[in-house]
């Protein structure tokens, strides 16, 4: 009878592999923030904390604090995640569920990093600002082309 990833624990090459992973430089795009996770036996959801924030118009100081307080507790949360990546006895099933948890919250501290500097609403600036050029060229290719087609003049 074989083993399947919910009875077999990860071979040492597989820890490695995955904690090298979690090194890697942008590991955490693409990630999801996670909506639920579990600190000092508290639920919170770090994906509305992020998504509140975001839409704010202006962060005060309160809100930075928060936004600090917020970066300790998972930073630690993070290591926590890590150090059972690293040494637990984990079935295939348990080290990828965990590894995945471990990227959402480093995608999370960056989030809330940008957040705290004021990066996040620059780059939406900029995002919108070449959304909006590319369209505009867009519409004038298609314009050029309806003209050289005959379609309109």
């Amino acid at each position: 009878m074989s083993e399947t990833s919910e009875d077999r624990t990860i071979t040492e090459h597989e820890r490695k592999h995955l904690l090298a992973a979690l090194h890697r430089r942008l590991i955490w795009v693409g990630r999801e923030i996670p909506y639920n996770i579990e600190l000092n036996g508290k639920k919170y959801n770090p994906h509305t904390v992020v998504w509140e924030l975001l839409n704010k118009k202006k962060l005060d100081n309160k809100d930075r604090e928060f936004i600090d307080r917020c970066i300790l507790h998972i930073s630690e949360k993070a290591k926590e995640d890590e150090l059972e990546l690293a040494t637990g006895q984990l079935t295939e099933e348990e080290a990828k569920k965990l590894f995945d948890e471990t990227a959402g919250l480093l995608r999370t501290l960056m989030d809330l990093r940008d957040i705290e500097e004021g990066v996040s609403k620059e780059k939406e600036k900029e995002f919108f600002e070449t959304f909006n050029r590319e369209r505009v060229a867009e519409a004038r290719r298609w314009i050029s082309f309806l003209k050289e087609t005959g379609e309109i003049k």
